[in-house]
């Protein structure tokens, strides 16, 4: 599936090493230098590249950039010295395999550099951090954070046609008030893991003007990816972007007292493994400007989620073509759109297991089921395992539900196709209960458009007793 194929690019590369900065908010950067250590040089990189197909169709290599360097002193020249044997190992590349008749449209979700866990690191820049110094990475390039210290962020700020690649090497950085990495401007930043790392930020975090919130905090596209750990902790949010998150590999740990990972645009999940606990929400995405954007999708990976909230929140679609999923929330999954089309679902929750509720006006309030397994279990009261406040649509997969109230829905029920197991016995109807989404909603699904969150399930159209 894959073509080799080289890239050489010519580039100057200038890094700073900073103790201060003043920042003038997303897209800007303004750096005071205390004390700062600079060199340029020019370099001739080679940086070969893999060309993901999938479904006969080519992923976007647009993202596909050269790796610049620069050495700063004996410890980093030996650092690229390591970093070119640890190059000549092979190549690790995710590959997806999405579903092409979703209600997204997957075909250029992920670049071939996306998918990449690996880096090259035969021309790279590497930086030991120290206690109350931080680091300003002002040109794209590769570069290999290491050491362990506190009160340090790293910092990008970037041309916005530039691609900053972080290796994570094993790093460990403690903050009060600040985030542990802080992208100010770029065109996209990688965090690639390459062995086991962790990000803390212990108190409230510092106000600035972007309002920066999270131990990973980007104004710009991030990814996620690599081959090792990394734990993440923080008061506020885990990993927060105003663009883009794309997750493709590794293994993340994140304790957050309120989401694990924020975007405004989308989540986008190609694989890896998470456990998450999060005060809010496991993932989160939302666009407060154009409420067509803040999806999730999920190709594969394996989730424990453990949220106050929901597991899962795409303000517009969430779609899921396959991963391993154990969450335990007040709501699972939450969305205008949520189709699900693979995946194994255990989840435990306290208000509705999956819901699908207007949250878009971009897209209909639909939730469909075409394939996956599912063992929902509901805890007591006025609950709802699958709860639509527009259609439910179940064309396949296999569902085990325990709960007083299984569906619920205030437009079309369709049920074509899967195994449905209500409450230890199988069932071939999309029965509802009277409780439905209960008194809040009023008199069924006259009064949806008041606010209200459910009805009288047995009134809507498709349902029966």
């Amino acid at each position: 599936m894959f073509n080799k194929k080289a890239k050489y690019t010519a580039m100057i590369l200038t890094a700073m090493f900073s103790a201060s900065v003043t920042l003038t908010g997303c897209g800007a950067s303004g750096t005071t230098a205390e004390q700062t250590v600079e060199t340029q040089e020019t370099e001739t990189v080679s940086e070969a590249s893999e060309e993901v197909q999938n479904n006969e169709t080519e992923q976007n290599t647009d993202d596909t950039g050269a790796a610049a360097s620069e050495s700063q002193s004996a410890d980093d020249t030996q650092g690229v010295e390591e970093g070119a044997e640890t190059a000549a190992a092979e190549t690790t590349v995710t590959t997806v395999a999405a579903n092409t008749d979703g209600v997204l449209d997957t075909t250029d979700l992920f670049s071939e550099r996306d998918l990449t866990q690996t880096a090259d690191l035969s021309e790279a820049v590497t930086y030991t951090v120290s206690s109350n110094e931080d680091i300003h990475i002002t040109e794209a390039g590769v570069y290999v954070i290491q050491g362990t210290a506190s009160e340090a962020t790293v910092y990008v700020e970037a041309e916005d046609t530039d691609k900053v690649q972080l290796v994570l090497n094993g790093v460990s950085i403690t903050n009060t008030d600040t985030p542990c990495i802080y992208v100010v401007s770029a065109d996209k930043v990688f965090v690639t893991t390459s062995s086991d790392s962790s990000l803390t930020v212990t108190g409230t975090f510092a106000e600035d003007e972007e309002n920066a919130d999270a131990a990973i905090f980007s104004c710009e596209d991030l990814v996620l990816n690599g081959t090792a750990a990394l734990t993440i902790q923080s008061g506020d949010v885990g990993v927060d972007t105003k663009d883009d998150l794309k997750v493709t590999g590794g293994t993340y740990t994140i304790t957050a007292g309120t989401k694990a990972f924020e975007a405004n645009d989308s989540i986008r999940i190609a694989d890896g493994t998470f456990t998450l606990n999060a005060g809010t929400d496991g993932l989160h995405a939302e666009n407060n400007d154009d409420d067509s954007l803040g999806y999730v999708y999920i190709a594969g990976g394996t989730f424990t989620i453990t949220a106050g909230d929901d597991g899962i929140h795409g303000v517009s679609v969430v779609q899921i073509d396959g991963g391993a999923f154990t969450i335990s929330a007040a709501e699972g999954i939450e969305g205008t759109y949520i189709q699900l089309n693979g995946g194994t679902f255990d989840i435990s929750a306290s208000d509705d297991g999956i819901n699908a509720a207007s949250k878009s006006s971009s897209y209909a309030v639909t939730l469909e089921l075409t394939g996956g397994d599912y063992t929902i279990v509901m805890g007591s009261g006025d609950t709802d395992a699958l709860d639509s406040n527009g259609n439910l649509i179940i064309s396949g997969g296999t569902l085990d539900i325990t709960a007083t109230s299984a569906f619920d829905y205030d437009g079309t029920g369709t049920y074509t196709g899967g195994t449905l197991i209500v409450n230890g016995e199988t069932v071939t109807s999309l029965t509802q209960s009277m409780m439905g989404g209960g008194m809040q909603g009023g008199m069924g699904g006259m009064n949806r458009g008041m606010g209200g969150t459910g009805g009288m399930g047995s009134m809507q159209p498709g349902g029966s007793m």
